[in-house]
């Protein structure tokens, strides 16, 4: 019983403080914040990828492959915010 009460202290308790605790959380640490959104997003595309590949591609190289095209999105939004607003940079 002890433990369930130490998570019910640290954990948030409803909605409105979850989301306090996420923007608390993007304001301190930014890039492990992000880091983590995009593994969760590419749970769910690197299992596409695995399906649409043949049976050559190891669920290894579909994880990497999907990452991969992660990167290749933040890249040219990336360049398409640096060419269209130049001057912010």
């Amino acid at each position: 019983m002890r433990r369930n009460d130490l998570l019910n202290d640290v954990l948030p308790r409803n909605f409105q403080e979850t989301i306090e605790l996420a923007q608390m959380l993007w304001q301190r640490h930014p890039i492990p914040v992000q880091l983590f959104l995009v593994m969760c997003f590419n749970l769910i595309i690197a299992p596409a990828v695995y399906a649409a590949a043949d049976e050559g591609l190891t669920k290894k190289a579909a994880w990497g492959l999907s990452l991969l095209g992660l990167a290749i999105i933040a890249l040219a939004v990336y360049l398409f915010v640096v060419i269209f607003q130049p001057e912010k940079f």
